[in-house]
């Protein structure tokens, strides 16, 4: 691992929560697990030999989860922000961190285990770094006009084209 690793606290279904997530994203994989021995099953609530902590890797950034408990579900406050570069890529990740969850607003989703997601195509990030204020405001009042986001209706925006109806 490295210096700093994010650890991402789950109410018994850290095994679950990663296994889903190495399926999801390339250049991902499920290292160590550590489990629970009787002392720390007395503490957590956790049968002795349940999952204390998973060592994991989504697209080479190192992770762990551990099963602490119900005491702190995870808020918005915290998320997961995956840079994508094409529509097809938005549109994977979105329908794949949903499942079970929820989708929010300007590319936010919160998956079936509570975790923010920000599903954020690289175009977005290019436009909002414009030097056209002008721009920039155009493309954010779409963005948040947005749940899933959509490039072409950014690149829209960004150009003073319009929307179509009911887009």
């Amino acid at each position: 691992m490295g210096k700093i690793t994010p650890c991402l606290w789950f109410d018994g279904r850290a095994e679950e929560a990663v296994e889903l997530y190495t399926s999801i994203f390339e250049d991902s994989r499920i290292g160590h697990i550590t489990r629970y021995g009787e002392t720390g099953a007395g503490m957590s609530g956790l049968a002795p030999g349940s999952v204390l902590t998973v060592d994991f890797e989504l697209a080479g950034q190192a992770y762990m989860a551990l099963n602490g408990g119900p005491q702190f579900p995870f808020t918005e406050a915290i998320s997961l922000m995956v840079d994508c570069e094409t529509q097809e890529e938005v549109d994977r990740l979105w329908a794949k961190l949903s499942e079970g969850g929820g989708e929010g607003q300007c590319g936010w989703l919160k998956d079936k285990f509570g975790l923010s997601w920000q599903i954020v195509p690289t175009a977005l990030t290019e436009l909002v770094r414009d030097e056209d204020p002008e721009l920039v405001e155009r493309v954010m009042k779409a963005m948040f006009g947005m749940g899933k986001l959509d490039i072409q209706a950014l690149r829209d925006a960004a150009a003073g084209v319009s929307p179509p109806a009911g887009r």
